[in-house]
């Protein structure tokens, strides 16, 4: 047996050291660098059997390379093909990271319940039967899932042999270890190993791999930094305890773009799909409320009808404040100072507390008008109009800013009832035969003389 030798590792982004030094020296974090203990020998196969043999990759001239469309696997759930581009590739590593209890598990478990073709659930958290309580809710009758409870990856790859599944499950890579690395489940040397491996696998049976990963009290995926690099998708899963609603956006994809969301909500029977995100963004209520202002805005290819909430009081102690829910703070106070500024409105000493209902985030400048119309009208307690929406940026000199994919804003808003829209003079509007009205504005005295008068 090969002696049995330890290094030291950074904890934050998976860096080896000879020796314990303070500071990390690649990411600069102090403290952060621990000993673990390595086992130096030959790295087998992922196979258990010794007669695999790889191909060998040869290089190709630029012109000889096919530029076909991937194949892409249809997990059969709208929402998780939308945030992947289309659907699983073959050969794919994805990595899941959310907070505990926000429903990685239930997402992951009821597309392999739902999925046709033969599908491998590996856990090494659960038991068989915890998660046969939680099929029985989600799916009861699935006669292609496989359910393995198993943390070593060498007796993983055996069932994975014996059973040749068309995706694998994993949960989590956290609780895997490898007989390779001697050190602890979980530690960077172990996380980086099993992921290693696991590629390997996946790049040479074109098999996809999903990976369920803890993340750290700073909301960042556990492990070092390199697991997301080795990866070719990162998934973030997001949800408030509070909200029966979870958003699941694209951090990281290499086969699509990173901008697409998709929303679940949360019931009993598992994650509903919900088709029509701004059923859940937008409060049914009737009686007109100042403060609140309705935006158009995109997050991928998909358009939004979000519900801006603002509230200005006096300020009772010296200092006003500034409170942002799901809205960038520094992007706030900028509006704030063009509407003193600008247009002549005595903010400095009111506090303003801003929310976007439904408790996501989104950094879209579209809804910077619609963020305005919501301080204005609580500040002269004077409600909006029921019907208005917005979508235009505001610049430093009070000028109303054109956005991109305008068309598709004022399509999604008259779909959803909206009778009038407010939008840059500057943009360019070719649509025809719509019932919105369309109101061109080109500073923010045009605005407030349209809302109030």
């Amino acid at each position: 047996m090969a002696k049995t030798k330890t290094a030291f590792f950074c904890q934050k982004c998976g860096t080896q050291y000879a020796k314990w030094v303070g500071q990390c020296s690649a990411c600069k974090e102090w403290n952060t660098v621990v000993e673990e203990v390595i086992q130096k020998e030959e790295k087998t196969n992922w196979k258990s059997s010794s007669s695999a043999q790889r191909k060998i990759a040869k290089p190709l001239h630029v012109n000889e390379i096919s530029t076909e469309k991937e194949i892409r696997l249809n997990t059969f759930d709208i929402e998780f093909n939308r945030v992947l581009g289309g659907g699983l590739v073959p050969g794919a590593l994805v990595l899941l990271g959310g907070e505990p209890g926000v429903g990685k598990s239930t997402l992951l478990l009821q597309i392999a319940l739902k999925l046709p073709f033969k599908t491998l659930y590996v856990s090494g958290e659960e038991s068989q039967k915890q998660i046969k309580m939680r099929a029985d809710r989600i799916h009861p009758n699935s006669e292609t899932c496989l359910i393995l409870t198993e943390t070593k990856t060498q007796n993983i790859f055996q069932q994975i042999e014996a059973t040749e599944p068309d995706i694998v499950v994993i949960d989590s890579i956290q609780t895997l270890h490898s007989n390779v690395i001697e050190s602890a489940a979980g530690s960077i040397s172990q996380v980086r190993e099993c992921t290693a491996e696991l590629i390997k696998f996946a790049k040479e049976t074109s098999t996809p791999v999903i990976l369920i990963g803890h993340i750290t009290k700073d909301g960042s995926i556990a492990g070092p930094k390199i697991l997301e690099h080795m990866v070719d998708t990162v998934l973030q899963f997001e949800g408030d305890r509070n909200y029966v609603y979870r958003i699941l956006r694209a951090l990281k994809n290499r086969f699509g773009s990173t901008a697409e969301l998709g929303i679940y909500e949360m019931l009993g029977s598992g994650l509903r799909q919900v088709n029509n995100p701004s059923e859940i963004l937008i409060s049914k209520n009737d009686e007109g409320l100042s403060g609140t202002a309705i935006a158009s805005t995109v997050e991928g290819m998909r358009p939004l009808m979000i519900e801006i909430q603002a509230l200005v009081s006096t300020a009772v102690y010296g200092t006003p404040q500034r409170s942002t829910t799901g809205y960038n703070a520094k992007r706030l106070n900028m509006l704030l100072a063009v509407l003193e500024k600008r247009a002549g409105f005595k903010l400095g000493a009111k506090d303003v507390f801003l929310n976007i209902t439904g408790g996501i985030s989104v950094d879209d400048p579209a809804i910077d008008l619609a963020v305005v119309a919501a301080i204005l009208s609580s500040n002269e307690d004077i409600p909006i109009e029921k019907g208005v929406c917005f979508a235009a940026e505001i610049g430093l000199a009070g000028e109303i800013r054109p956005v991109q994919r305008i068309e598709q804003r004022i399509l999604e808003a008259e779909k959803l009832g909206f009778s009038s829209i407010y939008v840059s003079k500057r943009n360019k509007i070719t649509l025809k035969n719509t019932t919105i009205q369309i109101n061109l504005v080109s500073k923010i005295e045009d605005v407030v003389r349209g809302l109030f008068g």
